[in-house]
């Protein structure tokens, strides 16, 4: 009578211990499971639930977003994105943070070499004049500016006008913004830069004003087309001499008036102070263009990608790779009919095998694929309107579907001040490029190389420039299935761009054999680069910028 019992109690026993070592093995699984791996370095961006999801107003101010630098700050509170539904961009994964990285890739080691930044080698902005520098000697006459070109054309102008206005004795009238170029903005000065500031931080250099005084509108004016790349004799010779003779000069250009090299240290100094000091955007560009820099932290660190993919960007150069015979026959016409683009016969594939060509969009793709950035990585469009829009567009939305832009990031009604202004929409771009984590234009047109010089200035932030020339080389090949994306062509591609990513260097000069307005022309501008005349090697102990000396 006792077996049963006692087989019973032995079937119990048993029972129990499966039981119990079936609750330890879930206990364990459920801590494996709960382990995440953070690859977003906490100075980036907070860890939120959701990696792509615009947090609400209480994680926003949680955020510790990175510090700008302490040269140049974009002033305005932290507001929270506040992307309505349809807005948001609806393929935005969920996959946790850890799935940043490349397939096959090493984890977080390749991560932090993709946004790695190049070493400053301790050269830091050194913009203040020296110990002869002076007040501005009595004004002579006053130099009236017409500028010309988009935004950052113009905004070298602009600085340049003040070097000129500083060697030939002129008080400079604020210049006037061009509103007769393709892009038909009727912005003033005041519009797009801080008027005050600008006349105040040059109070030491320049005397400016805001419009020319009433009893002068009637004086002696002399409208001159300066010439191109002149150094200093020049306007302190040539064009100094017409105070004899005028009251009034007018500068019918501002364009690439000025020679990039062999001016005084003064006068170079001069023009960064101008640049990255004196000509600050208005409020409300700062205010916005802050905002969506801060809205595009939250998805974690960023690439800005200068999508030179426009109308008149292809119409002007004359590419056509990827377009249909319809969209080719439109640019040419275009470039046709648009009188001051003096070139109008253009060999479409010869521009693109010289590597006169912005990449498509297909091509942009390939290229951040080969470098090694994952499909998750988040880029901010810095562009106006796509040429064909979404058809030029899936390919590259397919491998990098975050793809976002001041008019995903912002509402409607926030925009409104800046629609149909595109100086000012424009300074919105330019202010999340210098800003981003990582910059890479597709052609270095004026807003490429004006991002460059000021993110150098920064403190050499990471700027990657393609060697279009050898990428079109790559890209033939894998268009005509010679050659198959993969970890071949991702190592040639790194390869070509190891030394392209914004380290220190020299300003270049003119290209050896070039002579006349060819040589000048060929010099590597003076606003792409500005070492060594305004960076210098940081003082052992002197953290003072600007009264840091070279060495």
């Amino acid at each position: 009578m006792q077996w049963p019992w006692r087989r019973r109690k032995v079937v119990v026993v048993v029972v129990l211990r499966k039981l119990l070592t079936c609750a330890i093995c879930v206990i364990a699984l459920m801590g494996l499971l709960s382990v995440r791996v953070h690859v977003f370095p906490s100075s980036k961006v907070s860890d939120l639930t959701d990696p792509y999801k615009l947090p609400t107003v209480t994680q926003q101010h949680e955020l510790n977003y990175q510090k700008l630098s302490a040269e140049k700050k974009w002033t305005q509170e932290l507001t929270p994105p506040h992307l309505s539904k349809e807005q948001a961009p609806p393929h935005l994964s969920k996959a946790p943070l850890s799935s940043h990285k490349l397939n096959g890739a090493n984890g977080s080691l390749d991560f932090e070499k993709l946004w790695k930044q190049p070493s400053n080698r301790d050269f830091v902005p050194c913009v203040q004049p020296g110990s002869n520098y002076t007040a501005p000697d009595e004004s002579r006459g006053y130099l009236l500016v017409h500028t010309n070109g988009g935004l950052n054309q113009m905004r070298a102008g602009i600085c340049d006008m003040v070097a000129v206005a500083r060697i030939i004795n002129a008080t400079l009238v604020v210049p006037e913004l061009d509103k007769r170029s393709f892009w038909q903005d009727t912005s003033n000065f005041s519009d797009v830069f801080d008027e005050d500031h600008f006349i105040n931080a040059l109070a030491n250099d320049v005397n400016v004003i805001k419009k020319l005084p009433k009893d002068l509108s009637s004086a002696t004016k002399v409208v001159m087309h300066f010439r191109s790349w002149s150094g200093l004799e020049y306007y302190r010779d040539e064009i100094a001499s017409l105070w004899e003779e005028f009251q009034v000069i007018r500068a019918a250009k501002s364009d690439s008036r000025l020679a990039n090299n062999h001016l005084p240290p003064d006068i170079q100094k001069l023009r960064c102070r101008a640049c990255y000091e004196a000509l600050r955007f208005s409020p409300k560009i700062e205010a916005m263009g802050k905002l969506l820099v801060d809205r595009m932290r939250a998805y974690g660190p960023f690439i800005a990608l200068h999508l030179r993919y426009e109308k008149d960007m292809l119409a002007f150069s004359g590419c056509t790779h990827g377009l249909s015979d319809v969209e080719a026959e439109e640019l040419r016409t275009i470039r046709e009919n648009t009188a001051y683009w003096k070139i109008k016969d253009i060999n479409a594939t010869e521009q693109r095998s010289r590597g006169y060509c912005p990449l498509t969009p297909t091509e942009v793709g390939i290229f951040l694929t080969g470098l090694g950035y994952p499909s998750n990585t988040p880029i901010y469009i810095a562009a106006g309107e796509i040429y064909g829009g979404d058809t030029h567009m899936a390919d590259l939305r397919s491998r990098y579907p975050i793809l976002m832009s001041k008019e995903k990031l912002a509402s409607v009604e926030e925009l409104e001040p800046f629609t149909n202004h595109a100086s000012q929409m424009a300074a919105l771009d330019y202010i999340v490029s210098v800003e981003s984590d990582v910059f890479i234009p597709s052609y270095s047109g004026n807003m490429a190389r004006a991002v460059e010089g000021h993110r150098r200035f920064l403190g050499h932030r990471k700027t990657i420039s393609p060697d279009r020339k050898a990428l079109v080389r790559l890209f033939d090949k894998i268009e005509k299935g010679l050659l198959m994306e993969g970890r071949k062509v991702s190592n040639r591609i790194s390869e070509i761009h190891k030394k392209l990513q914004g380290s220190p260097r020299r300003r270049r000069g003119p290209v050896s054999g070039t002579k006349g307005m060819d040589r000048f022309r060929s010099e590597e501008a003076f606003y792409v680069n500005p070492l060594a005349d305004c960076l210098c090697k940081r003082v052992s102990g002197n953290v003072n910028a600007s009264t840091a000396s070279m060495r």
